[in-house]
């Protein structure tokens, strides 16, 4: 391989992209957008540092000293446990166990019942009826008891939650492959990703405002979030987002704002603390204080209700009927009033039976298998009080937006008017001097977000989400955009739109999700304490509790580690870590190096990883994996993508790993051979011959990808009428032919096309021939709407997050948008380090990724050493210049190094860049740079001295200046709603070395 290109079948590659009816001949001929980091991407393959087998440390977590192993004792090892490490100093006697022996709870049906009586329990109330019901549980199951973690727990779910498995980056088909094995096969709780590193406040934001009243209850959220179609839009306000350089940017988003630009159909604004490029080119670039996002929205929102500039007629809409009849695609419940407490606190929403407006019904659950209670919720119309459901699609209701009243002795208001009073807290002064910009520029903004109808929108992303306030700040911004009910509208908010490849729809030839025999029910509370309230477990003693919880979020990268180490809510026995590096991803990632280094209290580290990295060097194990030009993924969209998409990436090259048999295949050693390697070992269900079924065996990763090629390429109607057409003889053949290079390990085409059978074999072929499926360019818009819609309700008010307890503080959380001061602890105490007068932030480089294009030379060459930027006036008042070198350091890392535990220490010095594109007071650094691992050191492996490349250490890494909670520490600041790691809201001082 010696250059790649972008797609152009994808939008994200080519605008307009070509049609997919496009002969892909043709299309071979044309040359589509690539960003940097792409095309660089190629020498993460010929990576001269990559592991290409099996290593096991031969000294301390940490040492960097390693020996090779044959795989196949690696997964014996790791299967049966035992003294695996007699031949390390202070290890003899240490016996680890095995993932045989944490295997413990095997039979489905026992698991089944297990895991309904455990809801049992945890619907119980009082303290004593829990009790009660755990006795019960312990005599109903005394025979299995042995299988749980704590069986006077029995919450915490039996001990195969004990493995832990998390990773960083990962797509679709991977995905479901490791959920398969940990959740559905080995039947743990305790499958995580990498969310809230990323912007885990605004995914759950997302999640809380889509959240539908089904069967009455809130429920089917969805972990996404919304971006500004930038295809129509004429106005957009980029808040904390960066999409010249980074976010899907590049090559699809970069083109299109530019379009608008020199069309003159668009006009932007950035508010963000640094003059990024895409800043530079905006109408107005606005360097508000750090973590002062919800204030900048509130002043907008204020100006707009104070000033009638809203869209009445969307936000009265109450219920589906009301906005069918005005065309709408979504409404919200910006008028169903809601329950005041006596102190005047708002909860949950004002039902009809609590005022005798209307008494409770019985109905039908939506699968028809059992009844609910619906009890209608209330607006007020023209001041009377109507009874009436959200989800109804017959009979209109539209209500009174600014309510302040009462019904039957209750105080009620509006979902609107709560916001409003959230805004109207401070004057538009006010919110000004608190996010440190102009008034007239808060209502420039204002009036000309509002001067667009539906083709305006507010997006954001990272620098909005990644504070102690994320959650709020994003509600804030997607309650600004609700104003002018742009959403599913062209120009307005978009969501992300997939073809889905998982086989869960209607029709699909193969349903992934009931292809699994023997499938095990996971149950319990999860290491992170997810999706699950505090007060509901056996473990509830008051506030605070030990480590937070978090009801409303998934996938908390910090926590793993640390709860780990506190083991809270258990102690864990193995920990699989898949591309994936919290140690140098996460705000104070180092606070991760002691409890990885103690094998006491994470005894078994598997890490699959194509280097040595920063977290995988702490690892007992490490398999190789696959880089990206070698491996299948299913990548998805974007929220920016208006069009249905489902790119797929598939092997173009081979591996440089050995070759390893598993199930008596013959296969690259790579996550899908540690996965199925290990479930052979263990015995698995869903694995082996007839892992998909009774005539489906599951002996290959490609037993499991293609299949669901097969479910993309059948389309979404259930009659199949959107299938696509069939590859002809000159499409099959060039598709032999491009792939004659690779091995039978990688590529085998009669063995493939025995895979998805001669019925879908051609189409298949269609699909990967385009490197996935994409909707034509002219079905982007359905006349002025977007064509893939949101469809439905959008949470204005978010009672389902009103009527939850922050875990430490035992208090509601807010249910509509509002300014909570940043920076927190835990505790919601503000953290002011006193001595240190800088706030750090970072930001990304069109060159570089947060961790792994450090092995790309191309790159390095263009930015060597990253950038570590300060204002002018700042350099002025601490004396550096342009290129001093300087050290970071915080109140929680006083002496600013990066303590490795294997004695050595990397200092957080970088060269200083001053510029006056940035808010003073406000010092930034570029991600991707500054490592420790990934080559930049030596390694010994199998007594052989491997020396590191200098150039990969070189430039600052930061992280571990950022602030350590002081109530936890050993972890990050953290968004107790959204549970986004903190990146924004350290402060730090700069010293001249």
């Amino acid at each position: 391989m010696v250059k790649i290109d972008g797609n152009p079948f994808s939008p994200c590659n080519m605008n307009p992209h070509l049609s997919y009816k496009r002969s892909v001949l043709d299309a071979a001929t044309v040359d589509s957008a690539l960003c940097p980091k792409g095309q660089a991407s190629i020498q993460s393959s010929y990576d001269p540092y990559r592991v290409v087998k099996v290593l096991k440390r031969a000294g301390r977590r940490g040492s960097n000293r390693w020996i090779t192993i044959p795989f196949a004792q690696a997964i014996n090892e790791i299967a049966n446990g035992g003294r695996l490490f007699s031949h390390v100093r202070g290890e003899e006697k240490r016996a680890v166990t095995g993932l045989k022996e944490i295997w413990a709870l095997r039979d489905a049906k026992l698991a089944s019942a297990m895991a309904n009586d455990i809801k049992v329990i945890m619907s119980k109330k009082t303290a004593e009826e829990k009790k009660t019901a755990v006795e019960e549980f312990k005599a109903k199951h005394k025979n299995s008891l042995h299988t749980l973690i704590d069986p006077d727990h029995p919450d915490l779910g039996p001990r195969n939650n004990q493995l832990v498995f998390v990773w960083g980056r990962l797509k679709a088909g991977r995905g479901d492959l490791i959920s398969r094995f940990t959740k559905d096969a080995f039947g743990s709780v305790n499958a995580h990703g990498h969310t809230t590193v990323c912007q885990g406040s605004l995914y759950f934001t997302g999640k809380a405002m889509s959240e539908q009243y089904v069967d009455g209850k809130w429920s089917g959220g969805k972990k996404f979030f919304w971006q500004a179609d930038q295809q129509g839009s004429e106005f957009i306000i980029f808040v904390g987002v960066n999409p010249f350089e980074a976010n899907v940017g590049p090559t699809f988003r970069a083109q299109r704002i530019t379009d608008g630009l020199v069309s003159g159909r668009l006009k932007y604004v950035v508010i963000d603390p640094r003059l990024s490029r895409t800043a530079a080119l905006a109408w107005k670039w606005l360097p508000n204080k750090p973590g002062t996002e919800a204030a900048i929205a509130l002043g907008m929102i204020r100006w707009v209700i104070d000033n009638k500039r809203f869209d009445e007629r969307y936000l009265r809409n109450a219920n589906r009927a009301a906005a069918s009849a005005d065309k709408e695609p979504t409404w919200c419940n910006a008028s169903w009033l809601v329950r005041l407490d006596k102190e005047g606190k708002p909860g949950g929403f004002l039902r009809a039976s609590g005022v005798g407006l209307a008494p409770k019904e019985s109905r039908k659950t939506s699968d028809g298998k059992g009844t609910y209670e619906f009890d209608p919720f209330v607006v007020s119309v023209n001041g009377r009080f109507i009874p009436f459901d959200p989800n109804d699609g017959k009979n209109p209701v539209e209500g009174d937006l600014l309510v302040d009243s009462e019904v039957g002795g209750v105080r009620v208001k509006s979902g609107l008017q709560l916001l409003y009073e959230q805004a109207a807290a401070h004057t538009i002064e006010d919110w000004a001097e608190i996010s440190g910009l102009k008034v007239g520029d808060l209502v420039d903004l204002a009036r000309e977000f509002t001067s667009h109808g539906k083709k305006a929108a507010a997006e954001i992303h990272r620098g909005v989400s990644q504070h102690t306030n994320g959650f709020y700040n994003c509600t804030a911004w997607l309650s600004l955009n609700l104003l002018i009910g742009n959403y599913d509208w062209k120009g307005g908010m978009a969501q992300a739109s997939t073809y889905d490849h998982f086989g869960g729809r209607a029709g699909k030839p193969f349903p992934i999700g009931r292809m699994h025999p023997g499938k095990i029910t996971n149950f319990g509370i999860s290491i992170i304490r997810h999706d699950m309230k505090y007060e509901d477990t056996t473990l509830f003693s008051g506030y605070p509790a030990r480590r937070p919880w978090y009801p409303l979020a998934s996938d908390i990268y910090q926590e793993i580690v640390p709860s780990a180490g506190d083991a809270y809510p258990y102690p864990i026995k193995a920990l699989f870590i898949y591309m994936g590096t919290p140690v140098y991803s996460l705000p104070a990632g180092h606070t991760n190096i002691e409890i990885l280094t103690d094998v006491k209290k994470i005894p078994l580290i598997v890490a699959n990883d194509i280097t040595i990295g920063e977290t995988s060097m702490y690892a007992d194990y490490i398999f190789p994996d696959q880089a990206n030009l070698e491996r299948w993924e299913f990548a998805g969209s974007h929220p920016s993508i208006i069009w249905k998409v489902q790119p797929i990436r598939q092997p173009a090259i081979a591996t440089p790993n050995e070759t390893v048999k598993v199930f008596g295949q013959e296969m690259p050693c790579s996550l899908e051979g540690l996965l199925l390697g290990l479930a052979e070992k263990l015995g698995l269900p869903g694995f082996g011959p007839g892992g998909l079924g009774e005539k489906r065996d599951l002996l290959r990763a490609e037993d499991l990808y293609l299949p669901m090629v097969a479910n993309v390429a059948f389309g979404e109607r259930a009659d199949g009428s959107d299938a696509v057409p069939e590859a002809d003889d000159r499409e099959s053949e060039m598709f032999l032919k491009a792939r004659r290079h690779l091995p039978k390990t990688v590529f085998d085409p009669q063995r493939w096309q025995n895979i998805v059978g001669e019925k879908w074999w051609r189409k298949v072929v269609y699909v990967l021939n385009r490197g996935g499926r994409f909707d034509e360019f002219a079905n982007g818009y359905d006349a002025e709407q977007l064509k893939n819609k949101h469809g439905t309700l959008i949470n204005l008010y978010q009672e389902k997050t009103a009527t939850i307890k922050n875990s430490m503080t035992g208090k509601p959380f807010p249910g509509v948008a509002t300014y909570l001061p940043a920076s927190a602890d835990v505790l919601g105490r503000p953290v002011a380090d006193a001595g240190y007068d800088l706030t750090l932030i970072t930001h990304r480089e069109i060159t570089h990724t947060k961790s792994r294009t450090i092995s790309n030379y191309w790159l390095l060459t263009v930015l060597p050493e990253g950038i570590f930027t300060i204002s002018k006036s700042d350099a002025q008042r601490l004396g550096f210049k342009n290129g001093d070198r300087v050290k970071v350091l915080s109140a929680s890392n006083p002496e600013g190094v990066w303590d490795l535990k294997n004695g050595h220490k990397k200092p957080m010095i970088g060269k200083v860049t001053v510029i006056e594109g940035i808010r003073p007071g406000v010092v930034s650094f570029s991600l991707g740079h500054g490592h420790w691992a990934y080559g930049a050191s030596d390694v010994v492996i199998n007594g052989k001295r491997i020396r590191g490349d200098k150039r990969r250490a070189l430039g600052i890494h930061a992280n571990a200046a950022m602030r350590i909670d002081p109530v936890l520490k050993n972890t990050c600041l953290s968004d107790m709603t959204g549970a986004s790691a903190v990146f924004y809201d350290t402060k730090v001082k700069l010293v001249k070395v």
